[in-house]
């Protein structure tokens, strides 16, 4: 099912890896990144469960019998396939009865409740692999050159260049746009809120949430966006804009409906090897997939952007930790945020499987490079007289404003966002 409009995504090989690995592959993330273009683009058949044609023809066939969407040349795709929850176990059985890889290609933008009556009833670990999508990275959009490769940077390997000059105007905008498919526009995002309070969390399990305590919610997630905010805190953010109170049970299922719909893919901590004497704190930085949803959140225009420097740096982080995550995603590496009990604090950490890992900071202008390599510095130091510590092998800045790619005398890499690729 090639397309000659298709524009080539960073997880292609990674689906192709895949494919020839397992029977089938789960391809799962929010709503309008490109999940169905891009499994539609690996497979050679497909079924749309909530294709509104005909009465949701697809959908009531599946009801009915799992098995009849399961017919067509594999790969095979099964788009929402969460719809449907018996497709999985159908899916699995397909699999094993019929034993080849790269059979089926099943997409959602939701994943399935446990309390659920007709949730999965097997894992399908082994038969079924998990793969994560996100909106397009500046790369992928064509707004990076793709110079500067993560995967060398974090091999220690690196030519100085200059890169081309960025403007403040330029990132302002590449935030607001965000890295919708469909984008260009502010407006994807406004309507992406919109379907989510308006449709999403209902159809999610049927059960009705207050769409205005959802969108205080929501409000202060983005306010809190790039940050370890504990939900206490949106607890109490909610109740001092709210007439009637909110309890916390209630704010947690407002946050895993959110998990769920894919709206928000929060950082994990670093953990250092269990038996590194070096201890850090436990706490999930808060982070949309995608730097729009909270500046539509926010109501912000790139000028209210560049008007407001400290939202502007929170969401810049934001976006670097979206483009961060797919591109270690290619190389199978994990990012994750650095605090520790000393109150040392790194925006990013790219751990690859050997055990490597690199501390990243995020700046947005080219002035806060030699503040961000002292913590940096001071972060390897730190490991470094530990006994039994691994310290970082790669130390990193991506900065917004920077015009050249070096390492400089300490060591330090600095890397422009708009010139770094997978």
């Amino acid at each position: 099912m090639k397309n000659a409009l298709y524009r080539p995504r960073i997880i292609d090989p990674v689906i192709e890896e895949y494919l020839s690995a397992f029977g089938g592959i789960w391809i799962k993330g929010p709503k309008w990144c490109g999940k169905t273009w891009t499994s539609a683009h690996h497979a050679n058949s497909a079924v749309y469960l909530d294709d509104s044609s005909n009465n949701f023809q697809s959908r009531r066939l599946a009801e009915t019998s799992p098995d009849l969407v399961l017919s067509g040349d594999a790969p095979h795709l099964i788009d929402e396939w969460q719809d449907v929850p018996a497709i999985w176990d159908a899916v699995r059985h397909e699999i094993d009865r019929r034993g080849k890889k790269g059979q089926f290609i099943l997409t959602s933008s939701a994943t399935v409740s446990e309390e659920e009556k007709e949730r999965p009833r097997h894992s399908g670990a082994g038969r079924i692999a998990r793969l994560r999508m996100r909106p397009m990275s500046l790369y992928e959009s064509g707004h990076s050159s793709g110079q500067v490769s993560l995967r060398e940077i974090m091999n220690g390997n690196i030519e100085p260049m200059m890169v081309s000059e960025i403007r403040l105007e330029q990132l302002a905008s590449f935030i607001i746009d965000g890295g919708w498919p469909e984008g260009g526009s502010r407006l994807v995002a406004d309507e992406y809120v919109k379907a989510l309070l308006e449709t999403d969390i209902f159809n999610i399990d049927g059960v009705k949430r207050d769409p205005h305590r959802m969108t205080l919610l929501l409000r202060s997630l983005a306010r809190n966006e790039s940050t370890t905010c504990p939900a206490r805190r949106i607890w109490q953010d909610i109740n001092e804009n709210d007439y009637k109170s909110i309890s916390l049970d209630t704010v947690a299922d407002y946050l895993s409906v959110l998990d769920r719909l894919f709206v928000t893919e929060n950082i994990p901590p670093f953990s250092p090897d269990a038996r590194s004497p070096v201890r850090v704190k436990q706490a999930e930085k808060r982070h949309f997939p995608d730097p729009s949803i909270p500046a539509s959140l926010l109501r912000m225009t790139p000028q209210k952007l560049i008007d407001d420097l400290r939202t502007f740096g929170f969401l810049f982080e934001s976006l670097c930790l979206r483009d961060l995550l797919t591109y270690a995603s290619a190389s199978v590496a994990q990012v994750h945020h650095y605090q520790d009990y000393s109150n040392r604090e790194v925006d990013a950490v790219v751990e690859m499987e050997d055990g490597r890992w690199g501390a990243f900071e995020i700046k947005l202008g080219a002035n806060q490079i030699d503040k961000a390599t002292e913590n940096l510095l001071k972060l390897k130091a730190r490991f470094e007289e530990e006994e039994g510590a691994n310290p970082p092998s790669v130390l990193c800045v991506i900065c917004g404003l920077s015009v050249a790619a070096y390492r400089r005398n300490d060591g330090v890499f600095v890397v422009p966002i708009t010139a770094l690729k997978d």
